[in-house]
């Protein structure tokens, strides 16, 4: 709240602040970003093949409580769905226009365009989601703790988490989801709002911008206060099914035989650069073109983690660990891939062979970068209609399920809580995300999650070594109590 007052107080200056620290962070922890990411997903791929891979979230009797249509849909639109409609066009298109490295506009640049656009939103981010996921779970569930942040260092730290050194961890999630998530609504009301401006001619500024966020906050406030298993889940299916059509759509209306082709060749050359593209750090080039792109996506997902971590962690119960990283980490991002090579593919097709003009629109306003292309096959108005009534269905998703996770942190894990609590996290995230926009737009938000991101990402690295230990642990005591038995 002090946050919200002193930003609406100094709008002149603050934007000013906003880049200083964005670059501050970002040249001194940049590093600090890419070894994580890396760090948490050779870990993660380790837990999902290793001897713990059998251990049942929540015990060996222990049923799922949601179907795998439900859950693999609430995680998707917590973790990403959104913000994929702002980016999965423009993003393969400022790489090809305007590349870390190489010739613009080239067919290198094309295929390099998706290889950067995949890392970003593949398995390094879910790993990292999928890491916090199942620390959070496998510490609630099979060791009896709290459902919260705290607890996931329980193995290092012991009885300390329940004293100052916990509630700092615990405030430190709750900040960091809060501007996590303002960074994502942020990105995505100036999606729905570009949708809106070209459907019915509204304005497209900052004063809009807030009037949705309000507008459709209140939406969110209504579905977080029906609960998990009523307003969420329903929501979530909604969205995502809206999202699979959208998808075949693209793919049916846009270059068909291209989409196939490049999506082939792009995500088979992802995968064999994976590590190269993966350790990146452009030491050699002199450059800071990271500095607004993997290190921020890095702390974005970073700053995500308390939030969709506790959220798929409470709807993973009854999961094996190795159901829970081929749900977490492989399912999500052959989604995120698949369909980033097919709006990728077709807004590169359109540049390349046909009548362009995507990139002008990019370089004007990047929210706009959907609307555009799909300006360029049948049914546009339409289209264009469905995209943003996704956008919206997704916003409400992504913001209900964090005042949710929120509300289970700020309560000391307790599930049941005060509904007045829910619409407070609620509106305040509204609040915040507003005040991003009007105190510096993308750069605001950008630098939201470096800054919060960073305590996540050193305290995440401790948590392997914590969750190990656990699981450790846990497998010997199950292994003394079968030889017991028998």
């Amino acid at each position: 709240m002090l946050f919200v007052v002193l930003t609406l107080g100094f709008r002149e200056s603050i934007g000013a602040l906003f880049e200083t620290v964005q670059s501050f962070i970002s040249i001194n922890f940049g590093w600090l970003y890419v070894l994580g990411a890396n760090i948490i997903l050779f870990f993660c791929t380790y837990l999902g093949l290793s001897r713990y891979k059998n251990i049942r979230l929540g015990g060996a009797d222990c049923k799922p409580e949601f179907s795998t249509w439900a859950w693999l849909s609430m995680l998707f639109n917590a973790g990403i769905g959104l913000v994929l409609m702002f980016y999965s066009v423009a993003e393969p298109i400022i790489h090809f226009s305007n590349p870390p490295y190489g010739t613009s506009d080239s067919l290198f640049a094309a295929k390099n365009a998706l290889n950067i656009s995949y890392l970003h939103w593949g398995f390094h981010g879910w790993a990292i989601y999928a890491l916090m996921g199942l620390a959070v779970a496998f510490f609630s569930y099979n060791q009896g703790l709290p459902l919260g942040i705290r607890w996931i260092l329980y193995p290092i730290l012991g009885d300390y988490l329940k004293g100052p050194m916990g509630h700092f961890i615990d405030v430190m999630a709750v900040v960091a989801t809060m501007f996590g998530l303002a960074t994502t609504l942020g990105l995505g009301i100036q999606h729905i709002n570009s949708g809106m401006h070209y459907l019915f001619d509204l304005e497209n500024s900052t004063d809009v911008q807030v009037i949705l966020i309000i507008i459709i906050t209140l939406a969110a406030t209504a579905s977080v206060v029906s609960g998990l298993h009523r307003g969420i889940q329903v929501l979530s299916k909604i969205a995502a099914i809206m999202a699979v059509l959208l998808m075949f759509f693209m793919l049916m209306a846009g270059p068909t035989l291209f989409i196939l082709g490049s999506a082939i060749e792009s995500i088979g050359h992802y995968l064999q650069n994976l590590i190269a593209t993966g350790s990146w750090m452009e030491a050699y080039q002199g450059s800071h073109w990271m500095d607004s792109w993997t290190f921020f996506y890095w702390g974005w997902w970073f700053a995500w983690a308390p939030f969709v971590g506790l959220f798929v962690a409470r709807i993973s119960k009854g999961r094996t660990i190795k159901e829970f990283m081929l749900g977490v980490v492989l399912a999500p991002t052959s989604i995120t891939t698949i369909w980033i090579a097919i709006f990728g593919s077709t807004a590169l097709h359109t540049e390349i062979f046909g009548v362009g003009g995507i990139t002008e629109a990019v370089n004007g306003d990047i929210s706009t970068a959907l609307y555009k292309l799909l300006e360029h096959f049948p049914l546009s108005y339409l289209s264009i209609l469905f995209v943003v009534i996704t956008g919206v269905v997704f916003f409400v998703t992504s913001s209900d399920s964090g005042s949710l996770v929120i509300d289970f942190i700020s309560s000391g894990g307790r599930e049941q809580t005060p509904v007045k609590l829910r619409i407070f996290w609620a509106l305040l995230e509204g609040a915040v995300a507003a005040v991003l926009l009007i105190g510096g737009g993308l750069i605001a938000l950008q630098t939201g999650s470096l800054v919060t991101g960073l305590p996540v990402c050193i305290i995440m690295l401790f948590t392997c070594h914590s969750l190990h230990k656990g699981l450790k642990k846990y497998k010997s005591d199950l292994e003394i109590m079968v030889k017991s038995k028998y």
